[in-house]
């Protein structure tokens, strides 16, 4: 076939099947069929690709050899979500350390990740304070890993109440208990997603308010620390997902260029050792990894898991879901300190970013300019969630905090890298979204000295 061949037929399959379609009828699936066939006969190489992301889940990180021992023996250690994918990789790390006492304190115990024979397994929800501050008082622990969390983007916009009181107000509870018992460091498990200074996206915006928490402790004197993730290759929403799909008949995609950074669970866990290894109390600092490799094509795995499946399956470009971001902003990367920088850092903390001592990650000191704003959005936050488990008034009251952080962020930035971002995003501004525009206003506003 042609080279191009392949785009004619992306083409004939949008022109066949507009995004948007909660159905498809029997004629337009036949005739997706027909050219996801054509697809995967114009994209040999896209077995490759699909066998490169299965093989992200075997790398690592190259940790100081000794140094976790030396941290973590004889001490006792918790785990909120100790019993997920990565939690379950992080406590086996932990186990090898011999700690004094290992223990998980999960809302549940989800099925099919292994569990360690000499840890302790216990049960709080961390949206429930009173059982949350009684499990890790029990412990007194030395060091605290967070990683409970809602984690899917897509159900954080149908379970917003949900999302936001664990991801955000039980973050406040780990921290609040935390503090309470005198726990010398809490060790975070952040996203990628929350490079962005501002979303109005439930997931990412919660997280990034999370990140606000424990900076917000971090100031006052105590030890915290974060690790950001991309997508873990080990418990792949989307890969889960194509696998269903293919079975159903329909692979939703929500465009044809999309691709998407990964790492391991057990790079994701060497992670969070490496923040803790490298925490400085009274300074929030975050890791993420330098490499992650060439990123991940959307497209190419699925088609990848309909040639392994051997599924007759149809592929259709269904648009974009809420909480996912359809067109990135143009300032979020700065070409003069993105290079060698993970990309999971935004422009305005690569600034910053040095190399993690002993790590193949960058490490970073996420800062928030003082304002008490934050603090009464927060409260504001926590009365709706209270009042009310309504999507929209929630999102509003999110909204309203994260917007908030957005300041507190820009005051901390650099005037030239504003600046730089504001003459890099300003050439797209016909194609940005309302959230991004008022983004790049508050950008143009603050690099003026105008805020």
């Amino acid at each position: 076939m042609p080279v191009d061949s392949a785009s004619h037929i992306i083409a004939a399959m949008s022109d066949a099947a507009p995004r948007g379609l909660s159905r498809l009828d029997e004629t337009t699936l036949g005739r997706l069929r027909a050219l996801t066939r054509s697809l995967q006969a114009a994209s040999p190489a896209a077995g490759d690709e699909y066998a490169r992301f299965l093989a992200i889940g075997d790398r690592e990180l190259t940790l100081p050899p000794g140094a976790v021992s030396s941290w973590l023996a004889g001490q006792k250690v918790l785990v909120t979500g100790g019993t997920g994918c990565v939690g379950s990789v992080l406590m086996r790390l932990l186990a090898a350390a011999r700690p004094a006492r290992l223990v998980s304190v999960s809302r549940g115990i989800t099925a099919g990740w292994p569990r360690q024979p000499a840890a302790e397994y216990t049960r709080a929800d961390v949206r429930d304070l009173p059982g949350l501050a009684g499990a890790i008082a029990s412990v007194q622990p030395d060091v605290l890993f967070h990683l409970a969390a809602q984690r899917d983007p897509g159900l954080a916009e149908r379970e917003v109440h949900r999302t936001v009181t664990t991801n955000v107000l039980g973050t406040r509870n780990v921290i609040a208990a935390a503090e309470r018992c005198g726990v010398p460091l809490v060790v975070y498990a952040s996203t990628g997603k929350a490079l962005r200074p501002y979303t109005p996206d439930t997931y990412a915006a919660s997280k990034r308010a999370a990140e606000w928490l424990l900076a917000a402790a971090a100031a006052r004197g105590g030890g915290y620390c974060a690790a950001r993730f991309t997508h873990v290759v080990d418990n792949s929403i989307i890969h889960r997902k194509l696998q269903e799909w293919a079975g159903g008949g329909v692979l939703r995609l929500h465009a044809a260029d999309i691709m998407f950074y990964a790492q391991s669970a057990l790079e994701s866990a060497q992670l969070l050792l490496s923040a803790g290894l490298a925490a400085a109390p009274g300074s929030f600092l975050v890791q993420a990894i330098t490499d992650l490799g060439w990123p991940v094509c959307l497209l190419d795995l699925a088609l990848g898991v309909l040639t392994r499946t051997g599924a007759a399956a149809a592929i259709y470009f269904s648009g974009y879901d809420p909480g996912y971001e359809d067109v990135p902003f143009p300032g979020l990367y700065d070409p003069r300190t993105a290079s060698g920088v993970s990309p999971l850092l935004s422009a305005f903390e690569a600034v910053r970013a040095q190399q993690a001592p002993g790590a193949a990650a960058d490490v970073f000191p996420l800062a928030f300019a003082p304002d008490p704003e934050p603090d009464k959005l927060l409260l504001a936050l926590e009365e709706t969630c209270e009042l009310t488990q309504e999507p929209g008034a929630i999102r509003a009251a999110l909204d309203a905090l994260t917007w908030s952080l957005l300041t507190a962020t820009l005051r901390t930035a650099p005037a030239d890298v504003l600046a730089r971002a504001a003459a890099r995003t300003a050439p797209h501004r016909d194609r940005l979204n309302r959230a991004s525009l008022r983004m790049l206003a508050a950008i143009e506003d603050h690099a003026l000295g105008t805020s």
